[in-house]
């Protein structure tokens, strides 16, 4: 039977590409999450009788909101319904599973690289036909919905079994619990030489990745040990945990530093890496170097045609705007367009569908293609290995390589997290008013040539979408940019991305902070971050 249940409507937070993010407690209350859902279907049309995916990370609360998606989805007219085995799939899977079987959209349940638990954070987000992320006319009119719902549509049946491979009947729709990872699996065999993969570890090469105790652990065990012979423990933290073991599942130098004095040791494994919460970011470590994701984006983008699934070669590359400039001499020397799209996975999906760009990538750690509408982060450690496979030198000296023929950018981000919202606000208003006045002036041996709050004019839709981040670019090509991050749940992350190009290959092998040294010093002085703030320094260093 299918239920109306009266309710009152919240607003009290616009969905985002992230979509709707609060703490488990909120979406505890009564009618909450089902508001949020609700919300969704009530902004879309023509779905009647269509196929949703559902599924998420595994954290704390996640089957529960599943149950309820699935019984709402019938009961506003769904015909069918792919949810992952124990309400498992990494964000880039979903993607994967849209677009294979052709469905609706996706409802994705996570919270990405936050933490999770009773206490800690939770999320629902929905994509679109193409697997990506959705606009913001749709999550516009999801935020608009939500400020006046009065009721929502539930079936009241008995929960399904997530936990066995099987079909179920809720009301008139079909629900077919799926196996997680046999799809993903299968799409990245397509892409890339296995066997050259397989060839490189059975030979004595070391891979360990870190599934963080999230998402990607079982997609890493049945690839990266079952199918390409990595020794049994190779794919550490590999099941996914509600609360992700207590730990922080962000693959970033702090949070992954286990990992990372791995290895920095004496006879470390010859290539690290590792995946978030939601399986879209990804951690490179090579024996003896951390590569950084802008560095990583330039790498891959430029040594991409080794895998089968890019032999023809990229038809772009698109970058956020935070990233480095890395990936621009790449694009330069294949002679290849290359896009800088505001922060936001969203932004990549236009230049995707329309064939302009075939690589993407964040600084935050996602990188991705054409083959899902997300950043991915197994893709990305899979295309590694493929690259190590084929060239048959280290991660550290494919890096120098590339450094020598493209130059290095010196590149470091700077989060100040859980910074008071008003004190943030105020440093980037104050920041606005002082733009003006910027080019020209003199900050020791930096000197000013721009200043600006990044606009972009996206070339598909022909949105623009204004005040992305504040760039303040030096003659000589180093460059400060500031952005608030809507990606957590309490408070405001300010993020300082500090970026310096050495052409010099005498001067690639200098210390990231040493070499952003005086940077870092006018970005605080320019922002007055310090003052303003009340942070000595930074929580998170990248």
């Amino acid at each position: 039977m299918i239920k109306t249940v009266s309710t009152n409507p919240y607003g009290d937070q616009k969905p985002g590409t992230s979509g709707l993010r609060k703490k488990v407690p909120a979406f505890q209350q009564k009618n909450y999450a089902e508001n949020f859902i609700q919300s969704i279907f009530d902004s879309l049309e023509g779905f009647e009788g269509q196929t949703l995916v559902i599924g998420g990370d595994g954290r704390y609360y996640n089957r529960e909101v599943i149950q309820k998606a699935i019984k709402m989805a019938a009961a506003n007219g769904f015909g069918r319904v792919l949810v992952g085995r124990g309400g498992i799939l990494s964000t880039p899977a979903a993607s994967n599973i849209i677009r294979k079987y052709k469905a609706f959209g996706g409802i994705v349940l996570s919270a990405s690289h936050n933490p999770g638990g009773p206490t800690e954070d939770f999320g629902i987000k929905y994509n679109v036909g193409n697997g990506g992320p959705a606009p913001e006319k749709v999550t516009d009119a999801i935020f608009a919905r939500t400020k006046v719902i009065d009721s929502y549509k539930i079936a009241e049946v008995a929960d399904v079994n997530l936990d066995l491979e099987s079909s179920h009947q809720v009301e008139n729709m079909t629900v077919t619990v799926i196996d997680p990872v046999a799809d993903y699996a299968e799409l990245m065999e397509s892409l890339f030489d296995f066997a050259a993969i397989r060839k490189l570890i059975a030979g004595g090469f070391r891979v360990v990745f870190d599934a963080m105790s999230a998402v990607t652990g079982p997609y890493a065990k049945e690839i990266i040990e079952r199918r390409l012979g990595a020794p049994k423990g190779s794919v550490m933290n590999f099941i996914p945990l509600p609360d992700f073991g207590g730990h922080h599942p962000d693959p970033n130098l702090v949070h992954a530093r286990a990992l990372y004095e791995t290895m920095m040791a004496p006879h470390a494994p010859d290539f690290g890496a590792a995946s978030d919460g939601d399986g879209d970011r990804n951690l490179i470590i090579g024996k003896g170097i951390f590569v950084t994701p802008s560095d990583s984006l330039a790498m891959l983008a430029a040594n991409a045609h080794l895998a089968p699934g890019y032999a023809k070669g990229l038809a772009g590359i698109a970058r956020s705007m935070p990233t480095s400039g890395a990936a621009d001499r790449v694009a330069e020397k294949l002679g290849i367009g290359l896009y800088e799209t505001p922060t936001g996975w969203k932004f990549f999906g236009n230049l995707l569908d329309e064939g302009l760009a075939t690589i993407c990538g964040e600084e935050s750690a996602g990188t991705g293609s054409n083959h899902v509408r997300e950043k991915d982060g197994l893709w990305a450690v899979l295309l590694w290995l493929n690259i190590l496979a084929v060239r048959k030198e280290s991660a550290l000296d494919i890096a120098r390589k590339h450094w020598a023929t493209y130059g290095r950018n010196y590149y470091s981000r700077h989060d100040y997290e859980e910074v008071d919202t008003d004190a943030a606000n105020g440093l980037i208003a104050a920041l606005r008013d002082k733009l003006a006045s910027l080019p020209g002036k003199s900050f020791g041996a930096l000197a000013v040539a721009n200043a600006d709050d990044f606009s972009y004019n996206d070339p598909v839709d022909k949105s623009v979408s204004k005040n992305q981040g504040i760039r303040i670019l030096f003659k000589g090509g180093s460059r400060v940019v500031y952005r608030l991050s809507g990606t957590g749940t309490s408070g405001a992350t300010l993020r300082v991305y500090i970026e310096r190009f050495e052409a010099d290959s005498a001067r690639h092998d200098l210390d990231t902070q040493a070499a952003l040294g005086d940077l870092i010093a006018v970005a605080d002085e320019i922002a007055e971050i310090k003052k303003r703030t009340g942070r000595d320094a930074p929580s998170v260093i990248t």
